[in-house]
C-alpha cells in the first residue's frame, strides 16, 4: 500500500505502524496495543499506551516537492502515524478514520469493502426541502445507526434531503462539530466511516439525499496537528478563530488542494449529494482565482464523472452576488447559499425582537420580509446599523434561480447561539409557528427545517462541548458566561457547555409529536409540504413572478406565486379584511382548520379575505384568462 504525506519542512519522515493487542486473524483491531518493536527502533516518545510496531523510513517524492512516500504492507484496520524528524507519532493529515480520537493513530480504511445496498442516481437541489440534523442530539443514542431508525418519519414528512451538521472528529464525545480537526475523517462516537455510509445508504433507500456540513475556514483548538506538517495556516490573515487557513501565502497551492480533495472525498467515497460550506466569508483569499471557484469547478467535474448531480451550498455573511455568479463571469460558481436576511426578517416579524443584527429588520418587519421574498437580499447596499456601514449588493433576480437561496425560520446557529438555546416554539403561540411555517414552505426559495421544528419541539438546543483539555474547557465555560453577562444575563443562568446535562437537554423528545399542540402542527407541516410538491408554482425558480402585499399596521402579508396565494395574519385586533384575491378562490389549507370554511372568503369585488389574528391560509386562485 502506498502511504504519502506532505511535510515540506521536514528533514526526515517515517511511517510508523502500531499493533493492536489481540489482533484477530482477519486483521480486526483489538483493545490496547502490544509491546512489540519493528525492524528499526523509533526515536522520540510514543503516545501513552502504545509503542512502535514497525518503523518504515519514507523517501522524498522526486515528482512533487515537499511530498514523502513509502510502500508498505497494510490492510483495512491497520493503525499508523507519521514521525517528523524523530518527533512523536502524529496522525495522518488525511486520516479517514481516527479510532481513538484526534490525538490517536490513524487507521487504514478500504472504501471498496463497504457493501452499498442502493443504487443512487442523485437528487438535485431544485425542488428540494432540507432538514438540518445534528447526529449527536437527533436521538438520545446520538449515533448514525440511531438516526437511521427515524428516516421513515422524514420521508413521510416530505423532506428530500438530510442536512447533516459536521461529522469530522473532535475531542470528547459530544459537541456541535464545528471544532473538528480532521477534514477527511468521521467522528468515531457517531459510528465512524462505516456508520456514516450506513446512514447515507439508508437515506438513499428512502429516496432522501444527504448534504454534509464541512468546515474549511478553521480547525478546532484541540487536536489540530496540521501545523506540524506544513504551512496550513498563515499569520498574514486572521479570523475569529485565530490564524487563517493558508489560501494565498507561500505553500498555499497544497493547502488549497488538501481542502478541495477532502470535499471531493465526501461526495465520492460516501456518496454525499451536496456540501454546506461553513462561513465562507472567513475564507480569506487574495489570489486572482478564489478558492471557492476552484472548489466549485472540481465538484462540477466530479458530478460529470459520476453522472449524478452534486451541489455546494455556502453560508455567507457577505450578501455578495459573486458567491452564486458563474465562474466564467468572475463569480465563485457555488450552487446555493443560506439566506440569513430571510430568517432575520421573518424572526422579527414573528417575535418582535430587535436586538443586535435584528434591529434593521425590526423597524418594519413585514416590509423587510416582502423585500427578501421578492429580491433575495434585504441588505443589498443598504445601511446596516449592526455593522455601522453599507452592506451587500443586489442579486439579479432574472439571472438567479430562486432555489439557489435557502429559507428557514430556525437553524442550529439561530437557536444554539441564544443564551438558553430556546427555540421559537418556546415563546410563540402555535398560530404564529404555523404562520412562519407557511412562509418558509411556500416561499420561492429552497426551504430548510431544523430538526424537531416540524412539530414545534420545545426542547432547547444549547451550546455544548466535551473538551478533554481542562484549561480549554474552563476557558469556553467562562467565555460563554462573560459573553451573555454583557447582554444582561446572570452568569449562573447560562448553561455550562461542559456539563453532560446540557447536551442531554438538547436531545429531541420523540414523544412530543404524540401530544397537542405538536400533533396538529406536525399535520400542518405535512400538509404544506404536500402542497409544495403538488403545485409547480411553489417551486417556480423565477423570482420575478413572486408578488407580495402587506399591511404593517394590520399585521398581514400576502404572498402570491402563480395561482397559489399564501396569506398570514401575525397579530392585531379583530378580523382583518385583506383585499387582492378572487371570490372564486379555493382554500387548500388553513390554520386553524375552521378557516377552511367557504365563508372565509367574502363574495364581492376582489374576493376580500377575512382573517383573525395568528392565522394562515393557502388559496388556489382561478387562472387569469
Amino acid at each position: 500500500m502506498l502511504f504519502e504525506v506532505w511535510a515540506p519542512n521536514a528533514g526526515q519522515v517515517a511511517l510508523q505502524f502500531v499493533t493492536p493487542r489481540g489482533r484477530a486473524a482477519d486483521g480486526a483491531a483489538g483493545e490496547g496495543y502490544a509491546l512489540t518493536t519493528g525492524h528499526a527502533a523509533a526515536t522520540g516518545s510514543a503516545p501513552t499506551g502504545r509503542v512502535p510496531a514497525e518503523h518504515v523510513p519514507m523517501e522524498r517524492d522526486p515528482g512533487r516537492a515537499g511530498w514523502w512516500r513509502a510502500d508498505a504492507p497494510a490492510r483495512h484496520g491497520d493503525r499508523y502515524g507519521f514521525r517528523l524528524d524523530g518527533g512523536p507519532l502524529l496522525p495522518d493529515p488525511r486520516s479517514v478514520r481516527l479510532p481513538e480520537g484526534p490525538d490517536g493513530p490513524s487507521a487504514v480504511v478500504e472504501h471498496a469493502r463497504f457493501a452499498w445496498r442502493h443504487d443512487w442516481p442523485g437528487r438535485p437541489l431544485p425542488g428540494a426541502v432540507l432538514y438540518e440534523l445534528h447526529t449527536g442530539t437527533f436521538t438520545d443514542a446520538g449515533t448514525f445507526d440511531a438516526a437511521v431508525e427515524r428516516l421513515p418519519h422524514l420521508a413521510g414528512l416530505g423532506i428530500t434531503h438530510l442536512a447533516l451538521m459536521p461529522v469530522c472528529p473532535f475531542p470528547g464525545t459530544h459537541g456541535w462539530g464545528y471544532d473538528g480537526v480532521a477534514p477527511w475523517a468521521v467522528h468515531e462516537p457517531y459510528g465512524g466511516p462505516d456508520g456514516l455510509k450506513r446512514l447515507v445508504d439508508a437515506a438513499h433507500g428512502h429516496g432522501l439525499g444527504v448534504v454534509l456540513d464541512v468546515v474549511h475556514n478553521h480547525l478546532g483548538p484541540s487536536g489540530n496537528h496540521l501545523p506540524a506538517f506544513g504551512p496550513y495556516f498563515t499569520e498574514t490573515h486572521h479570523t475569529p478563530w485565530g490564524s487563517a487557513v493558508n489560501l494565498d501565502a507561500p505553500g498555499s497551492d497544497e493547502v488549497r488542494a488538501y481542502f478541495v480533495e477532502s470535499a471531493l472525498a465526501w461526495l465520492r467515497d460516501y456518496r454525499i449529494d451536496g456540501l454546506r460550506l461553513d462561513a465562507v466569508h472567513a475564507l480569506i483569499d487574495t489570489r486572482a482565482r478564489h478558492f471557492l471557484a476552484d472548489l466549485s469547478a472540481a465538484a462540477d467535474a466530479l458530478a460529470t464523472h459520476l453522472r449524478r448531480p452534486l451541489f455546494l451550498i455556502a453560508e455567507s455573511d457577505l450578501n455578495d452576488p459573486r458567491t452564486l455568479a458563474p465562474r466564467a463571469g468572475g463569480g465563485h460558481g457555488l450552487h446555493a447559499q443560506w439566506n440569513d436576511d430571510f430568517h432575520h426578517s421573518l424572526h422579527t416579524a414573528l417575535t418582535g425582537e430587535s436586538q443586535g443584527y435584528y434591529a434593521d429588520f425590526a423597524r418594519a418587519p413585514l416590509a423587510a420580509l416582502a423585500k427578501t421574498l421578492t429580491g433575495g437580499f434585504f441588505h443589498d447596499g443598504t445601511y446596516s446599523s449592526f455593522r455601522g456601514r453599507r452592506h451587500g449588493s443586489p442579486l439579479d433576480r432574472r439571472a438567479t434561480a430562486a432555489h439557489r437561496l435557502l429559507a428557514y425560520a430556525q437553524t442550529h446557529d439561530q437557536i444554539g447561539n441564544r443564551a438558553l438555546g430556546d427555540r421559537q416554539a418556546a415563546g410563540l403561540s402555535p398560530g404564529l409557528v404555523a404562520c412562519g411555517a407557511a412562509l418558509v414552505l411556500c416561499s420561492p426559495f429552497t426551504p430548510m427545517l431544523f430538526m424537531g421544528e416540524e412539530w414545534a419541539a420545545r426542547t432547547p438546543w444549547q451550546y455544548f462541548t466535551d473538551h478533554t483539555d481542562p484549561e480549554l474547557a474552563e476557558a469556553v465555560r467562562n467565555g460563554r458566561r462573560r459573553e451573555f453577562a454583557g447582554h444582561g444575563w446572570r452568569e449562573a443562568d447560562i448553561p455550562d457547555p461542559q456539563d453532560p446535562a446540557t447536551r442531554d437537554r438538547s436531545c429531541l423528545d420523540w414523544s412530543e409529536p404524540e401530544r397537542e399542540p405538536h400533533a396538529a402542527l406536525l399535520a400542518w407541516y405535512r400538509t404544506l409540504l404536500a402542497l409544495r410538491a403538488a403545485h409547480p408554482a411553489l417551486t417556480d425558480p423565477d423570482m420575478t413572478r413572486t408578488q407580495v402585499a402587506y399591511d404593517e399596521e394590520g399585521r398581514w402579508l400576502s404572498l402570491r406565486r402563480g395561482p397559489v396565494r399564501v396569506v398570514v395574519r401575525l397579530g392585531g385586533g379583530g378580523t382583518a379584511e385583506i383585499p387582492g384575491g378572487s371570490a372564486r378562490a379555493r382554500v387548500l389549507a388553513a390554520w386553524p382548520d375552521a378557516l377552511g370554511a367557504p365563508d372565509v372568503i367574502a363574495a364581492g369585488p376582489g374576493g376580500v379575505l377575512r382573517l383573525p389574528p395568528e392565522s394562515a391560509v393557502v388559496l388556489l386562485e382561478p387562472e387569469a384568462r
